[in-house]
């Protein structure tokens, strides 16, 4: 009788904490009821708490860059936005991946417009120390699909990808009111706004004049977004942005992660305090302590 007892106790304990992690993942969890939604999560305002952007979706060891499921991983720190790169593959199919070639994150060797999707889909996943997973490449499409009620998928398109294919594969999959597309010039931000006017963007404005010349693009503040890039901006820059209620993304992988290890999540909570609203880094985990102080 009291084996019994204590097998009971043991699997009341396992379901108690299994909901209790999956509540805490969800909590993690972003859905928008529509576009405008995104946009207002997205305006600047003195209150708002700071934001967690996963670099090439916060990989870490056993966790590949851009995959879905290190995506899913990331949401259990941060609800973050997830940070991903798009690429064409043979037939013209759009997937994640960051290189040009395949040999550092994938079982694969050479250029990824040199192989088919299904040729794509054979290959696995390996993660930042090279260690092989079960893990696959997935598409686009699948990550649109995944990040529905979960996450902001921040798209970067890096290949000769034209902005209409990414509208149009945005629309088709219902998902402007959780996406977010990265750009570097103007003239790419204006043409993504023609083609959906209420689509968010980031723009890249890394001093006072790049931050006028969006003002100035055409482009309606509430679908903008500025990234200010990986080193500290002018204050100014900050200022003008937070007048016209747009958030500044800062770029910390590289230099400001580094010294964050070295003198711990201090290094992020100062760049919140100095101006910055989002904070795009490599260690979700550290970032994420200003989140949530212990």
């Amino acid at each position: 009788m009291k084996r019994k007892i204590q097998i009971i106790m043991w699997l009341l304990f396992f379901v108690v904490t299994i909901i209790t992690q999956e509540a805490c993942q969800s909590d993690h969890y972003l859905a928008f009821k529509d576009v405008e939604s995104l946009q207002k999560h997205l305006r600047w305002s003195p209150d708002r708490e700071p934001i967690i952007s996963a670099h090439r979706g916060g990989p870490m060891s056993g966790f590949p860059e851009n995959c879905i499921e290190t995506f899913e991983n990331a949401l259990k720190y941060a609800p973050c936005l997830i940070e991903c790169d798009v690429a064409k593959t043979k037939d013209s199919m759009l997937v994640m991946m960051h290189d040009h070639t395949l040999d550092r994150t994938t079982t694969g060797h050479g250029y990824i417009g040199d192989y088919t999707l299904a040729e794509l889909k054979e290959l696995h996943l390996k993660d930042n120390q090279g260690a092989i997973t079960d893990f696959k490449i997935p598409t686009l499409s699948e990550v649109l699909d995944w990040g529905r009620g979960r996450a902001i998928v921040e798209l970067d398109i890096k290949r000769s990808i034209s902005p209409e294919e990414i509208v149009a594969i945005i629309e088709s999959n219902n998902a402007a009111s959780y996406t977010m597309v990265i750009t570097y010039n103007i003239s790419d931000a204006q043409e993504y706004h023609r083609l959906n006017p209420q689509l968010v963007i980031s723009a890249t404005a890394r001093s006072v004049d790049g931050v006028q010349r969006l003002l100035n693009s055409g482009i309606d503040t509430r679908c903008l977004v500025a990234f200010t890039g990986v080193s500290e901006p002018d204050p100014a820059v900050y200022q003008l942005l937070h007048d016209n209620g747009m958030m500044a993304i800062l770029g910390t992988m590289g230099n400001l992660d580094r010294r964050a290890e070295k003198l711990g999540e201090k290094v992020y909570r100062d760049l919140v305090i100095k101006g910055a609203d989002i904070l795009a880094t490599d260690n979700i985990q550290l970032a994420a302590k200003i989140l949530n102080p212990e």
